[in-house]
């Protein structure tokens, strides 16, 4: 394996793995977010519950998924580069924002929403929810920005150096390659989110039915329904919408037949000889991802509609719905990586797109150390990824308890004079 292979194999690992973290935080945090709002404004403690049940497994999520956040930063700096010394500062920027505006504000107001139960003002304590929902939000976008600047090169100029320089940051934020994908993102991890609800609330209430917490998650389980069909509904949609703009920056990415031959010709008359085709996973992904995101819009609209009056938990015959909901949690984190596949696959052979080859990008790296650093990564990623899951499952199957909320003190024994 060389030290391309190396590099790509291993940025595609941490990167894919990384994604499932992603989507189920952004998934989660509206979820618990307007839960807690209704919990607000009705006072009803069964929200309250929800909000710190949910709130527990989003947390668990987030804290392990910033370690694969940092293995990327790491990794972009230390075998890309290329990559780095050309565009650095165009895509660079964007980076830094996420960074330093979004992740460090959303991880503030997080840790201040974790041990703010019961010790701040009620709306207080719902603002800095909503705070972190909206920075999750920015921070999406600002990742989205620096990827659609790679999608497809805008708003800069090549140096006499020939380093890519910025000139029109507004040229950055309305990139065609950036709002239909980030729409399509945000609605994914919208279903992942949903998905992911639906699935826990229909196993508790399918081995544990009139159980102490059976209303939460009868509630949880018709919210997470309605998620779930909401953003899948609209991931497809804005999925459907890309293929304007994706065909005009990007011919090559889903060229086939006659139209591949022509697409390959002119790209070779421009740039010179290579092979500017798509690998076939690219095909086989984006059509994977349209037959599974349409089987699971049928599914979830059936099973919204046995939710209506509590059909789903209630009536013996619907309870095979129960057990699929659960089996289907892991569906959309796959579809998820399908999708990352189409995007970032369908843009080879370039890191930049008609502008930086990735072979190019590449550090000059040994094919060893290139090898070793990929399996060493890789191991540590499928490590936190392992953790993560079982840190969720562990938590979801145990049930709410009472998260967050301060320990009562000890009462005070008087003492006689």
């Amino acid at each position: 394996m060389t030290a391309l292979d190396s590099a790509r194999w291993q940025f595609a690992v941490t990167a894919s793995l990384h994604f499932l973290f992603v989507a189920l935080t952004l998934g989660l945090v509206f979820h618990v977010a307007a839960t807690q709002t209704r919990y607000v404004r009705t006072g009803d403690p069964v929200y309250g519950r929800m909000a710190r049940f949910w709130g527990s497994l989003y947390a668990i999520n987030y804290a392990v998924g910033i370690a694969t956040g940092l293995v990327m930063e790491f990794e972009i700096g230390l075998n890309w580069s290329g990559l780095s010394r050309l565009t650095g500062d165009v895509f660079g920027a964007p980076l830094a924002l996420e960074t330093l505006v979004a992740f460090v504000l959303e991880s503030t107001l997080l840790g201040m929403w974790l041990f703010g139960w019961e010790r701040l003002n009620r709306r207080l304590h719902l603002a800095l929810i909503w705070g972190v929902a909206a920075t999750a939000l920015l921070s999406a976008f600002w990742v989205m920005v620096s990827n659609a600047f790679l999608q497809h090169p805008v708003g800069y100029v090549l140096d006499s150096d020939g380093r890519a320089r910025l000139t029109d940051f507004t040229a950055l934020l309305g990139n065609s390659a950036l709002w239909f994908a980030l729409a399509h993102v945000v609605f994914a991890a919208m279903l992942t989110g949903g998905m992911f609800v639906a699935g826990v609330s229909a196993w508790h209430l399918r081995r544990r039915p009139g159980g102490e917490h059976t209303e939460l998650f009868r509630r949880s389980l018709r919210t997470g329904l309605h998620n779930a069909l909401a953003g899948v509904f609209l991931t497809i949609g804005f999925g459907y919408a890309q293929f304007g703009p994706l065909t005009r920056n990007q011919p090559t990415k889903l060229a086939g037949g006659d139209e591949a031959v022509a697409r390959q010709a002119e790209m070779v008359a421009r740039y010179g000889p290579g092979d500017y085709i798509p690998d076939g996973i690219v095909g086989t992904s984006l059509g994977i991802m349209i037959m599974v995101a349409n089987l699971l819009f049928l599914i979830l609209l059936a099973a919204r509609l046995l939710a209506i009056r509590d059909v789903l938990s209630t009536r013996r015959w619907a309870r095979p719905m129960l057990w699929l909901l659960t089996a289907l949690i892991p569906v959309p984190f796959l579809t998820a990586i399908a999708g990352w596949i189409v995007r970032e696959e369908g843009r080879q052979p370039w890191a930049v797109y008609g502008l930086l080859k990735t072979a190019d990008a590449v550090s000059p790296m040994s094919d060893g150390a290139l090898l070793a650093s990929t399996v060493g990564f890789t191991a540590l990623v499928v490590g936190l990824v392992a953790v993560d899951w079982w840190l969720l499952a562990r938590k979801a199957r145990r049930g709410p308890g009472d998260e967050f909320l301060p320990e009562p003190e000890p009462a005070r024994e008087e003492v006689s004079v």
